[in-house]
């Protein structure tokens, strides 16, 4: 299914059922933080604690 389609579906849905006010407000918050992320990430750069090294893959014994 083309994912416009899939989208307009989604969209309709929420129309006739609109979510409660504190779904909103999760959704909204989870969307804010994702964006606060990306910023700092794209401001100050990605630490290099966070970063993984170049380990070779462990074998399970």
């Amino acid at each position: 299914m083309d994912p416009m389609i899939r989208w307009g579906i989604r969209l309709a849905q929420w129309f006739r059922n609109p979510p409660s006010r504190q779904h909103v407000r999760i959704m909204v918050a989870v969307l804010a933080f994702c964006a606060a992320l990306v910023l700092v990430e794209r401001l100050i750069g990605w630490p290099e604690w966070a970063t993984l090294g170049n380990h070779p893959p462990r074998v399970a014994r």
